[in-house]
């Protein structure tokens, strides 16, 4: 090769290595922008991510993201460039964190551990969520995950919901952590990162369960499979894929500028894009490119599989315009008697049965009945007798739910001690807090003896308030150790 053709195949390189450089600078200071609010929004909320092979930290991007459709303020930054004063005044955090070999933190997080998991400094500002990866086939199961939350705990810190926790990357706890998401976002509208396949099962009955009540309307709802169905156990959750209303779908279209909002009022359509792709002209694969799946909705599961039939039990939730929930809606006022449901059930391994022998504490409110009551029939059907159940509504002319049935378990045995809150019976307000309180003796002879405690319901007030009087009455660190042992678990939303 001639010197002068040497020299420039030289400088295409030298160009060409520049160029890349300068496109690898102008993507992380992109990603530099997208993780710092602007200095007039409000506060952005910390994404924190631990990872050892990346899993972690585009499981953090991804949530980043998800909260920004929703027009929510969002940094991301990897947990070892974190600090004892950046946490103190974060407001809310995130954590993504995996866990490494044998319980280990990731090489990432060494810095943190070192640095700051090593003190205990004032978080009492701190509201916080984990998600947890971890593997079940290593003996230190999400044992970073569960120490991070400990230490987050001790330092004043607030958890926002449950640790969730992933094994080897399950799809079923990613969906819940994006369920999470929306919550904080202030949003039930945040699409699914993949639409689940769901199996087909049949609604075959809907009956309101607090006629005149002072609260929203409660229903119970059973589904029966179209084809064979899933076993499931006490605790699981029920997925389900709702459907558009046709002021929904309407809407959607008008949104897309694909169609008029107007001529739809009367008429249900599917979620499925084929549908909607008739209406709007367009070819099913170019409208699956457009609109997102409609995010899933969850419900604890009232029933076992020896009942033959998923019983749900589900509050209609109407949004601040008026329009009813999507899920809610879909299930108590649009789906058909005898219509198609989409539904999968996911294993919640997290609120499943005490082992056989141990006395069991369900406490809950509202349609956390729901999660409580299939721990109850599936005690009732193994023998297991030492029941207490402490629930808490509005009145008890209108919401005591399931009523008939828990009253035959209290008259059978199956049921040793029924304590009920109904809050608007009397001037003073009476919730499921204060019937702990007031039992404190009888609850500390019970965990003594072994028993497990088990909560279900809404985690504002209700979950919060019940596990304020439990520290009080066992103290903290019993509690905590009730936890460790997994005989303290909640389900709550």
């Amino acid at each position: 090769m001639s010197e002068p053709r040497r020299l420039l195949a030289a400088l295409t390189v030298l160009l060409l290595y520049l160029g890349f450089c300068a496109l690898v600078m102008l993507r992380a200071r992109r990603r530099h922008r997208r993780s710092v609010a602007p200095e007039d929004a409000a506060p952005a909320l910390l994404v924190a991510h631990a990872s050892q092979t990346g899993f972690a930290e585009e499981l953090a991007w991804r949530s980043a993201e998800l909260l920004r459709t929703a027009a929510l303020p969002v940094r991301v930054e990897a947990l070892g460039a974190l600090s004892s004063d950046s946490l103190a005044v974060a407001g809310r955090a995130l954590f993504v964190v995996s866990t490494t070999g044998e319980g280990d933190a990731p090489d990432s997080a060494a810095r943190f551990l070192r640095r700051v998991m090593a003190g205990t400094p004032d978080l009492s500002r701190l509201g916080f969520g984990i998600l947890a990866l971890g593997d079940r086939s290593y003996a230190r199961y999400c044992a970073f995950g569960r120490s991070l939350d400990a230490w987050l705990r001790q330092c004043g810190a607030t958890p926002l919901f449950d640790r969730v926790e992933v094994d080897d990357g399950e799809e079923g706890a990613l969906r819940h952590w994006q369920h999470h998401l929306g919550r904080l976002a202030g949003t039930t509208e945040l699409p699914d990162w993949e639409a689940p396949h769901f199996d087909a099962w049949r609604l075959v009955e809907r009956r309101l369960l607090n006629p005149g009540s002072q609260g929203g309307p409660a229903f119970h709802l059973a589904l029966e499979p179209i084809a064979g169905a899933p076993r499931w156990c006490a605790g699981d959750i029920a997925e389900i894929g709702p459907r558009n209303a046709a002021e929904a779908v309407a809407g959607f279209l008008h949104r897309l500028g694909l169609g008029s909002a107007e001529g739809f009022e009367d008429r249900l359509l599917p979620q499925e894009p084929e549908a909607i792709a008739a209406l709007a002209g367009l070819p099913p694969a170019e409208l699956r490119r457009r609109l997102p799946p409609l995010p899933h909705r969850e419900y604890s599961i009232a029933s076992l599989p020896e009942d033959g039939r998923l019983e749900l039990l589900v509050r209609q939730v109407r949004r601040p315009d008026g329009r009813l929930g999507l899920g809610s809606g879909w299930l108590t006022a649009h789906a058909p008697l005898g219509g198609a449901i989409a539904l999968r059930v996911r294993t919640n391994r997290s609120f499943h049965p005490p082992e056989p022998g141990r006395p069991l504490i369900l406490i809950g409110n509202g349609t956390g009945l729901a999660g409580l009551r299939a721990h109850l029939r599936a005690r009732r059907a193994a023998g297991q007798r030492r029941n207490w159940l402490l629930f808490g509504e509005r009145s008890r002319g209108c919401d005591f739910f399931h009523r008939t049935e828990i009253e035959a378990c209290c008259a059978e045995g199956s049921l040793q001690r029924l304590d009920l809150a109904f809050s608007r019976d009397q001037a003073e307000r009476i919730h499921v807090q204060h019937r702990l309180r007031e039992a404190a003796e009888e609850l500390r002879r019970w965990v003594d003896e072994g028993a497990a405690i088990y909560v279900c319901g809404s985690l504002e007030g209700m979950a919060g308030d019940v596990q304020a009087a439990l520290a009080d009455i066992l103290g903290t660190a019993a509690l905590k150790a009730l936890t460790d042992s997994g005989r303290y678990r909640r389900d709550v939303y």
